[in-house]
């Protein structure tokens, strides 16, 4: 499969003349298929799309992670650059009322999608709502609500839906990663991991009977993570024996850097402005 896969907004950026903000958007592109997976924060994937020269009136999907503020919140700017009906693929608890609640804040949050879906339709959003894994194609799989089954991956207990007036904890089902098949294996591109980065990579072995992961990139919530999650998380690693690790956002600096002690060459910082790419028979490469 010819692939390449640009990271359009990420907390950090690569090079000047690029803006950074704690977020994630992704673009993959293959030979018949263009997907925009997530949007950032705010104006970052838009504007940097010029910057790097990518066209986003190309795109022909938008796939989004879940439906936190820093992973949609770039909808308004990308669809006014899209300039056409395009559909947007999500799961519907996407439109929840999420909240983050943590003891230094005092009060409640909110963290869900920024705008209203009507503003965002009449820019030409077409809202796919599936709590089902979904084929884009033979080889490309948004993973649908991923099963919690390790015992030590746990979701940010400071994460909320409200319900009336009441507060009650987010499970995150909206929390959903795109999985590629390629010759080498499995390249699993994930928004945040909420539900565990362990877990969606076991689903995506479930859903795609292929056993080898060749390369993760993207965000593995570890960065509020308990030393536990973190440290088994990095044994689960090992012994997927994964070859490209390509960590962002949300993963945090600490765990970042014991990825980096532990896998070596086979980690990098996957940051604002890297570019992946895979042509056909060929390994993936930066």
């Amino acid at each position: 499969m010819e692939l390449r896969i640009t990271t359009i907004s990420e907390n950090t950026a690569m090079a000047g003349g690029l803006l950074s903000e704690w977020g994630l958007s992704i673009l993959i592109e293959t030979k018949n298929l263009n997907i925009l997976f997530d949007t950032g924060q705010s104006i970052s994937a838009a504007y940097n799309t010029d910057a790097l020269g990518i066209d986003l009136s190309l795109t022909d999907k938008i796939v989004l992670s879940h439906g936190h503020f820093d992973h949609t919140g770039g909808l308004l700017d990308v669809l006014k650059k899209i300039g056409k009906k395009i559909q947007v693929l999500a799961h519907p608890d996407a439109w929840s009322p999420k909240y983050a609640l943590f003891p230094a804040m005092g009060i409640p949050r909110y963290i869900g999608i920024p705008y209203k879906k009507e503003k965002l339709e009449s820019l030409g959003a077409d809202f796919i709502l599936s709590k089902e894994p979904v084929w884009l194609t033979d080889h490309i799989l948004i993973t649908g609500e991923v099963p919690m089954r390790t015992e030590y991956e746990q979701i940010d207990q400071g994460l909320f839906v409200k319900h009336g007036d009441q507060f009650l904890p987010d499970q995150l089902l909206d929390d959903r990663s795109i999985i590629l098949k390629t010759t080498k294996g499995l390249l699993v591109i994930a928004g945040c991991a909420h539900r565990g980065i362990i877990n969606t990579l076991q689903y995506a072995r479930e859903l795609t009977g292929e056993e080898r992961i060749y390369a993760v990139i993207g965000g593995i919530h570890l960065f509020r993570a308990s030393i536990e999650q973190r440290e088994r998380t990095i044994e689960a690693f090992k012994e997927m024996e994964i070859e490209k690790i390509g960590v962002s956002h949300c993963t945090g600096l600490e765990a970042s850097s014991r990825f980096a002690h532990e896998f070596k060459e086979k980690f990098f910082f996957n940051n604002t402005g890297n570019i992946l790419y895979q042509e056909k028979g060929a390994d993936l490469h930066s």
